[in-house]
């Protein structure tokens, strides 16, 4: 199955638990992922926490072979 996940929040929560769902689709279902950042959600770099690290998912993502649009 493909997945197509689209971000458009910049709250930190929201957007890191979207990526930690594309990071288990992808790694533990072995399901093609793209994830898609629109809106307030391109700046997931600035809008990330230590408890909502949105980077360090989005950078586990893309070393998994997900595609990652923004």
């Amino acid at each position: 199955m493909k997945w197509f996940i689209t971000i458009s929040s910049n709250d930190p929560e929201t957007a890191h638990n979207a990526m930690r769902l594309a990071n288990v689709a992808l790694v533990k279902k072995e399901q093609e992922v793209s994830v898609y950042m629109l809106g307030k959600a391109v700046e997931f770099q600035e809008f990330s926490t230590e408890e909502f690290n949105v980077t360090a998912l989005t950078e586990e993502f893309m070393e998994a072979g997900g595609e990652f649009l923004v």
